[in-house]
């Protein structure tokens, strides 16, 4: 199946839990060989395996590190990089925090009376 943004949570963990099995399997590793070498208990493995939501991160990172997917979390995650126009703008100086979108300005409702507030 694709992988797509439309897809639950809980079926893009499955999805990747999937993924994750069948790589180790083309690889010839078990679990607990897998686990070892991730540095992670064999209940983590299988629990990433089978998608569920309560494993980390960094469980998953190893994970993916052991089966050589590391290099790959750059596609995942891209790298930013500023125009030439925020490079000047910013002088050097990196950026900190994002400043939100601007409220919509409405128009306040014209009140009448008799008409709650």
């Amino acid at each position: 199946m694709k992988i797509e943004s439309q897809l639950t949570d809980e079926v893009l963990l499955k999805l990747t839990g999937e993924r994750l099995a069948r790589l180790r399997l083309s690889k010839n590793l078990t679990q607990e060989q897998l686990a070892q070498q991730a540095g992670l208990g064999l209940r983590t493995v299988q629990r990433l395996e089978l998608g569920v939501a309560a494993t980390r991160l960094s469980g998953f990172l190893r994970v993916c590190r052991v089966l050589g997917l590391a290099e790959r979390f750059a596609a995942l995650v891209p790298e930013q990089t500023a125009s030439p126009m925020e490079l000047l703008k910013q002088q050097g100086r990196k950026r900190q925090r994002a400043s939100g979108k601007p409220a919509a300005t409405r128009k306040p409702k014209a009140w009448t009376w008799g008409e709650p507030e």
